[in-house]
């Protein structure tokens, strides 16, 4: 077993609670759809989750699959997934906590919570983004891929837009710093794909 194997069965453990978490919230209210009001900002808020957690997994490839075996390396491979499981798991309410018969409104609970889920996307992206500068100032491999301009456009939008949604006082600010980081995001997965399919896919097995 390699020292990247070793870490990404912790890592990617972790990362895989906060999808079985996500998920989970997603069943449970639909499982309770008569008494939810389901709204936009709670989906819409799940489906940046999920897809910010994909890419993490993504990045753990990019950046570590060369790594040596260390324990900090772990530590913060916990810190990161850490965060993630805790903006996945109130990303939708506990039904059964609010009683059997109660009334769920998904965008009530998306206001209440909203800037604990947002600081900890915020958290786990500048965790990466020190990494990065970290590996940057040791490494030229690395600083050579630090002067990508795209790398720090999208590092500004994620950590401007999650900033704005968990801190803004004013709704209508809020709603669009979330709109902004969804966008951007499922724009990264069209570029991906695009790139996957101009590429001509891959040779079957």
């Amino acid at each position: 077993m390699s020292a990247f194997e070793f870490f990404f069965s912790f890592y990617g453990l972790l990362l895989g609670l906060s999808v079985a978490e996500l998920v989970g919230g997603l069943a449970r209210v639909l499982h309770e759809r008569e008494r939810i009001r389901f709204g936009l900002l709670t989906p819409m808020l799940a489906l940046f989750v999920a897809i910010d957690i994909t890419t993490f997994w993504n990045q753990a490839w990019a950046l570590l699959r060369g790594a040596p075996y260390n324990l900090a390396l772990l530590v913060m491979g916990l810190a990161i997934a850490a965060t993630f499981y805790v903006a996945a798991s109130i990303t939708f309410p506990r039904t059964s906590a609010e009683g059997a018969n109660a009334r769920i409104d998904l965008d009530a609970h998306f206001w209440a919570h909203r800037r604990l889920i947002f600081a900890c996307i915020l958290a786990a992206n500048l965790i990466v983004a020190l990494l990065v500068m970290a590996l940057a100032a040791a490494d030229p491999g690395f600083a050579e891929m630090a002067r990508s301009p795209r790398l720090w456009i999208g590092v500004a939008i994620f950590v401007c837009g999650t900033g704005v949604a968990a801190l803004a006082s004013w709704r209508p600010a809020v709603v669009g710093a979330l709109g902004v980081v969804l966008l951007y995001s499922l724009w990264n997965v069209a570029r991906a794909a695009g790139g996957l399919i101009a590429a001509g896919g891959w040779s079957p097995p």
